[in-house]
């Protein structure tokens, strides 16, 4: 094996493990919840939510601006960065002796996360021949399936100790990754530009933590109540100052030219949409199982997995798939099965623990859903950008899906607030069906995934929201 394959392959894992422990640290945490609340007894569920949700919250505000930083100062460099910093956090989270300490440094790890994420796909992609990108997409978020898939009995395991062994998880695979991905993984060209929008880095992260907070606490505050009113308020005027900032500054949190691209903005509503259903999903499991059915914690997180496992099965081949024949078709049938698993939960599942003949079926639909659409996600929301825009365009896609998550749990935890009984739950079910199912269906109005030349983004075919033809060598068959 020469030098230059060895160096390949290891900045291949390298890039792979900070995907999967950011996996598996999102939705081991749910898994935790049973814990937590013996820790923390005074808590409500909607305060433990924000566990999640200020993960999610720093994550989602600070990705697209990471994007742009990473297309200025080098991938490699940030996500060295994010990987770092993620692995401090979670020494720090499992060491946490409060519920605020613990939020904030969830907060912190957001950050890390934040850095990672944008720059990992478009590291991932350079080692990969054009007409190979189909399997690095695929890859990418089949490591994400597997992170999802060991969260859950790893979680499950840990947490019949102690909550804060979840966090201590992440220290080995990060102290190693970084230490063989500074000398692994390849420099990136850099872009030159105006420095981020940091006001509106501010407001927006202020905005999506106004409506999270109004909507997880607005069962317990009431929906009429002053304090929900005020935050609806406040998120509003956000994103009402979000936009006009874009249009204004010349280098905005979102980027305006970005989203004229049809696919791209369709791909980020899609997302959103989807992992609005994921959040939803990622919450009521493992609360229906440990509540209704009274089983351990263990023992539901090992119910959850093989959900995950599927979607890691099914998630590289739908890759190569969404690729070569188109997203629409691909990413309709996920999100039909998906919200497919969601009705039969709601249909199906009563107080009689049922796993094999109730839960299970589910799960095993669920997650090929969500092995087929995750990749037409990610081909949409990211293809058709050049490649000097490929870390930003990541980080967009990545804000939604957070953005999509953080929702999702809040208006779970709400429905779920107090003393949930199975017609709770079934609501619960009920939005993870919708969510997906609209997912797929946004899917559909996707065109063809086309990569545009160098430098595209931002002409007048970019601004009037027409894709540039790809070149002939890097244009996907897709319909």
């Amino acid at each position: 094996m020469s030098n230059d394959t060895l160096r390949r392959g290891m900045a291949i894992t390298v890039i792979l493990i900070g995907v999967f422990i950011s996996a598996v640290d999102m939705l081991i945490v749910n898994i935790a919840f049973p814990s937590m609340q013996k820790t923390f007894q005074s808590a409500s569920l909607t305060s433990l939510s924000w566990v999640m949700s200020a993960y999610a919250i720093t994550f989602a505000a600070l990705l697209l601006p990471s994007g742009r930083w990473a297309d200025r100062s080098g991938r490699k460099q940030v996500f060295l960065l994010g990987l770092a910093l993620f692995t401090v956090a979670s020494a720090i989270c499992a060491a946490a002796t409060s519920l605020e300490v613990l939020v904030a440094t969830r907060a912190l790890q957001g950050v890390g996360a934040a850095l990672m994420a944008p720059s990992s796909l478009g590291l991932l992609l350079g080692l990969f021949p054009a007409h190979r990108r189909g399997i690095a997409i695929g890859l990418w978020t089949a490591v994400g399936g597997v992170g999802s898939a060991a969260a859950l009995p790893l979680g499950g395991l840990l947490a019949q100790s102690d909550w804060r062994a979840i966090f201590i998880v992440n220290l080995p695979l990060g102290v190693v990754a970084v230490a063989i991905g500074i000398w692994a993984l390849p420099k990136s060209e850099k872009e030159a530009g105006p420095v981020p929008d940091m006001l509106g880095i501010v407001v927006l992260a202020a905005t999506v933590a106004a409506l999270v907070a109004a909507i997880s606490q607005g069962q317990s505050w009431g929906w009429g109540s002053a304090q929900v009113i005020g935050l609806s308020v406040v998120g509003a005027l956000g994103l009402v100052y979000t936009v006009r900032r874009a249009l204004r500054h010349p280098a905005p949190v979102i980027e305006p030219a970005l989203l004229r691209i049809r696919n791209v903005a369709l791909g980020n509503v899609a997302t959103a949409l989807f992992f609005m259903g994921v959040g939803a999903m990622a919450l009521s499991t493992i609360l229906f199982l440990t509540q209704i059915w009274q089983h351990s914690t263990l023992r539901g997180a090992m119910e959850i997995a093989p959900g995950p496992v599927a979607a890691a099965f099914f998630a590289v081949p739908s890759g190569i798939l969404a690729v070569r024949y188109g997203v629409r078709l691909i990413g309709l049938v996920g999100g039909i099965l998906f919200s497919a698993a969601g009705v039969w939960w709601a249909l199906v599942l009563d107080g009689t623990p049922d796993f094999g003949g109730g839960f299970l079926p589910g799960s095993i639909i669920g997650g090929i859903g969500f092995g087929l659409i995750l990749p037409a996600l990610a081909a949409a929301a990211t293809l058709s950008l050049p490649p000097e825009r490929m870390a930003t365009g990541t980080g967009m896609s990545a804000m939604s899906r957070q953005i999509g998550m953080a929702l999702g749990v809040a208006v779970v935890a709400a429905v779920l607030a107090g003393a949930p009984d199975l017609a709770s739950f079934q609501v619960a079910f009920m939005i993870m069906a919708g969510a997906g199912l609209a997912s797929g269906l946004a899917l559909l109005a996707v065109g063809p995934v086309n990569r545009p030349a160098p430098a595209e983004v931002g002409k007048p075919s970019a601004v009037t929201g027409h894709e540039p033809a790809a070149p002939a060598e890097t244009a996907s068959r897709a319909n």
